[in-house]
C-alpha cells in the first residue's frame, strides 16, 4: 500500500489545498492530511481540532483520505505510519526553493522518504491561507477561496464586527 502524507498547517484549509489533496488521492493507497506545526508562522487562528474538523468535513467523499496532527518532526511522522511520501504543492518558484530544501532534509532524517511536488492549478497560484485571512479581516469576500463546507466558520472567526 502506497501511503502519502500531505502536510501543512491549514489555517485554515483552502481550495488549492483541497485540490492538492484530491489530485494526491488518486495517486496514492491513502493519503494522510497531516495538520503540522510550523512554530516560524504566527499563531494559528483556529486551534488544531477546528482545522482538523475542517478538513474532515471538506475531504467527507474521499474515502482513501484521513486526518491528523503531528507536532515533531515529519521525518519521524512518516516513520511512525509507514507511509513513504510526501505530498506538496507548489505555487511559485519560491515556493520550490523551500520546499526543496525541506525534501532534502526530511530524506536526510529518513532515507525511505520521497517528495512528490503537485503543481498547484492556475486558478490558485496566488491562494494562500494567508490570503484568506487578511481578505476575510477586512470582510472581502472569500466563498471563491474557501470549499463552501466551511466558509460559514471561518466568516464567524474572521470577520470583524462592522462598527469596528
Amino acid at each position: 500500500m502506497r501511503i502519502a502524507v500531505c502536510p501543512g498547517s491549514f489555517d485554515p484549509v483552502t481550495l488549492g489545498h483541497l485540490d492538492i489533496i484530491e489530485r494526491a488521492s488518486k495517486l496514492f493507497d491513502k493519503v494522510i492530511v497531516l495538520v503540522s506545526f510550523n512554530r516560524n508562522k504566527n499563531k494559528a487562528v483556529f486551534s488544531t481540532n477546528e482545522r482538523m474538523e475542517m478538513i474532515i468535513a471538506v475531504t467527507e467523499g474521499l474515502d482513501n483520505v484521513v486526518v491528523d496532527c503531528y507536532d515533531g518532526l515529519l521525518a519521524d511522522y512518516l516513520k511512525m505510519t509507514g507511509a513513504e511520501v510526501i505530498v506538496k504543492g507548489l505555487r511559485a518558484v519560491s515556493d520550490f526553493e523551500y520546499e526543496f530544501q525541506m525534501a532534502l532534509a526530511n530524506k536526510r532524517l529518513f532515507g525511505g522518504a520521497e517528495t512528490v511536488f503537485l503543481t498547484t492549478a492556475g486558478e490558485n497560484m496566488f491562494l494562500s491561507s494567508s490570503v484568506v485571512k487578511e481578505i476575510a479581516s477586512f470582510g472581502g469576500d472569500i466563498s471563491g477561496f474557501v470549499p463552501p463546507e466551511i466558509l460559514e466558520m471561518i466568516k464567524n472567526r474572521l470577520y470583524l464586527p462592522a462598527d469596528k
